[in-house]
């Protein structure tokens, strides 16, 4: 069952839902079943995904695959505080100002979800992923959310901090789950900047 406006508001109220940002999500920012959140500032610009012997191919299934180091590796921070240019076919990370936390006994889980604005210009902004377990950002005062943004369109897009990216939807879960979410996506955030 998705939850309405006023049981995501009364979830929050009663710390079933941990949702913090400041300033607080305005009323232009919920619908009858959502509720939007912001860009943060950072985001991750992939570079080139060469090895010392010039292969680009990444193998999720291979021994030692780590995302996290590949984004560590390959991507550099970029701060959209006044604004970054998305170009045509390009691929960046980005996180919600927002934190989000999911007690697994709450029985709450959310999807995070593009904006049609923003589809219908061609960016897509949570790729295939959009599902957040019960667990999620299991310590106070949550976690942000990581976003893999895309431009499949053929304008240039404007992506500043502070804006309008997604929004979420929140649903009950059947019963409790044995054990909240354990995966290595429990927390987030952006990794330590590299450069200089």
């Amino acid at each position: 069952m998705i939850l309405s406006d006023r049981e995501i508001r009364l979830a929050i109220e009663r710390g079933v839902i941990g949702l913090t940002s400041s300033p607080p999500p305005d009323s232009s920012r919920w619908s009858s079943t959502t509720v939007d959140l912001t860009l943060d500032n950072e985001l991750r610009v992939w570079g080139p995904l060469l090895s010392p012997t010039g292969s680009d191919i990444v193998d999720p299934a291979g021994p030692g695959y780590n995302s996290s180091q590949l984004i560590a590796q390959y991507t550099t921070a970029v701060d959209c505080t006044g604004g970054f240019l998305l170009e045509p076919k390009a691929f960046v990370l980005g996180w919600t100002i927002e934190r989000l936390r999911l007690p697994h006994e709450s029985r709450i889980g959310a999807r995070v979800e593009g904006k049609s604005s923003h589809a219908r210009i061609g960016v897509g902004i949570h790729v295939t992923a959009p599902t957040i377990h019960p667990g999620f950002g299991s310590v106070s005062p949550g976690s942000p959310i990581r976003l893999e943004i895309w431009n499949a369109g053929s304008l240039r897009v404007r992506l500043t901090k502070g804006m309008p990216i997604c929004q979420l939807i929140f649903e009950e879960v059947h019963g409790v789950p044995e054990a909240g979410y354990r995966g290595q996506f429990r927390t987030q955030g952006p990794p330590p900047s590299t450069s200089t």
